[in-house]
């Protein structure tokens, strides 16, 4: 763990513990932690048991952010990693929720990653906005019916300097 990255450690270690000692036995959180430093175009990030960040490069290539740390709030001894990417120009940052990809069809199909990512690569030079618009106006067209999970996706472009 870098010095920068201590903080978030501890921000998120207390996070658990106030989780743990206020909710009732077996209650648990996913959580995705992300801290972007743009004079470095660093992300530092934990992902506490929630669906992989993907990390959609310029050149076309996909990271998935796993797993650094299990889910808050169901231990009380806690830790997790933080993770660094160093991102170029162009690179986007996917986070999202299950109502994204396992919103289901008539067939009883789940709109799933793939046809996340497949989204994601039609528009890479797409604004954010944009981009977002198109993905959920998507998950609705392949799942008319209606939703019973939220749909939530944040999608970050890093800037050229």
């Amino acid at each position: 763990m870098r010095g920068g990255s201590r903080p978030a450690a501890a921000a998120l270690r207390s996070v658990n513990q106030l989780f743990y000692e206020h909710t009732t036995a077996g209650a648990y959180a996913t959580l995705f932690f992300a801290e972007y430093d743009d004079r470095e175009r660093r992300l530092r990030y934990a992902n506490c048991g929630h669906l992989s960040g993907l990390l959609l490069r310029s050149d076309g290539a996909l990271e998935r952010l796993g797993t650094t740390g299990p889910v808050v709030g169901l231990f009380e001894q806690w830790d997790c990693e933080i993770e660094e990417r160093e991102l170029d120009p162009g690179d986007r940052l996917v986070l999202y929720t299950d109502g994204v990809t396992e919103s289901f069809n008539e067939a009883e199909e789940e709109f799933g990653e793939a046809r996340l990512t497949e989204a994601l690569r039609e528009g890479p030079e797409s604004p954010p906005q944009a981009t977002i618009a198109a993905i959920v106006d998507g998950v609705r067209r392949f799942s008319p019916r209606e939703q019973h999970d939220d749909i939530t996706l944040i999608v970050a472009r890093c800037r050229a300097s």
